[in-house]
């Protein structure tokens, strides 16, 4: 008997529960999370980057299968990043520092997620879908600077920085909305607040040096990041002014997710 409504896929797993008992249909489930809706890992990831998975093809992506690949291109992208710059640490070089930062993002993502409501939001799989969004930051490794003047290796930077930084904003909106499945206003304030908290890591990790220079006049050669890291300050600038009516907002979302949960166990 086939359930109106219900993705094929599903009622296959369901008849091989019905046949084989639960080992088969953890066999059966497995199957299905390593290659959502028929698709490969590199498809499936291509079409993640690129927003085209449903919300039931986000829950089947599984983190075991993912997170491996995942952090390799992190660490890449990290190194990618950094491997030219003149005052990068050694961490920053190694690639280590890209990896921290998946870490710390996904656990910030985490709580303000799950604050608000998030359904089906558990730590392994929100590292794994922040490191999943990796590989637009290798723009960062290609050397501009060798094939162009500084000023307009300096403007390509810039462009580089807004196209990673946009990607991964609607990546970020389109994992709120559509695999924690939180409302409109949820959503932007779940996007938003934990971008601003993002960008004044940067400006400590990456922007102090900069801004100390800037602040004591001191004569340092041009760097092809310099318009970038220019960018970056001004946005930590509207983010700190930005940050207390959010964090207002988020309050009181947290407050009527809370309510609602306990509607729920009343209900239930």
């Amino acid at each position: 008997m086939v359930a109106p409504g219900r993705p094929a896929r599903l009622q296959e797993v369901t008849a091989r529960e019905n046949v084989f008992g639960r080992a088969g249909n953890v066999r059966c489930v497995e199957r299905l999370r390593l290659a959502p809706m028929g698709g490969s890992l590199a498809t499936t990831w291509l079409r993640y980057l690129f927003l085209r998975l449903s919300a039931e093809e986000l829950r089947a992506v599984p983190w075991r299968v993912y997170l491996g690949p995942a952090l390799v291109v992190t660490w890449l992208a990290g190194m990618g990043r950094y491997w030219d710059h003149p005052s990068a640490s050694g961490l920053q070089m190694l690639g280590i520092g890209s990896i921290v930062y998946v870490f710390v993002l996904a656990l910030v993502l985490w709580i303000v997620g799950g604050s608000l409501g998030a359904r089906n939001w558990n730590y392994p799989t929100v590292v794994t879908l922040v490191a999943l969004t990796s590989p637009p930051a290798l723009l960062y490794a290609i050397p501009v600077e060798r094939w162009m003047p500084m000023d307009r290796a300096q403007l390509t930077n810039v462009w580089f920085l807004a196209i990673v930084a946009t990607w991964r904003v609607a990546i970020l909106f389109f994992l709120l909305r559509r695999r924690a499945q939180l409302t409109w206003p949820r959503t932007l304030v779940g996007t938003l607040l934990p971008l601003t908290a993002i960008i004044a890591a940067l400006v400590a990790l990456n922007l102090e040096k900069a801004v100390f220079q800037i602040m004591a006049g001191t004569a340092q050669p041009p760097t092809s990041n310099d318009g970038a890291y220019f960018v970056l300050m001004l946005l930590a600038y509207f983010s700190s002014m930005a940050f207390i009516p959010l964090l207002a907002i988020y309050l009181v979302l947290v407050v009527r997710a809370l309510r609602e949960r306990r509607e729920r166990r009343q209900i239930a």
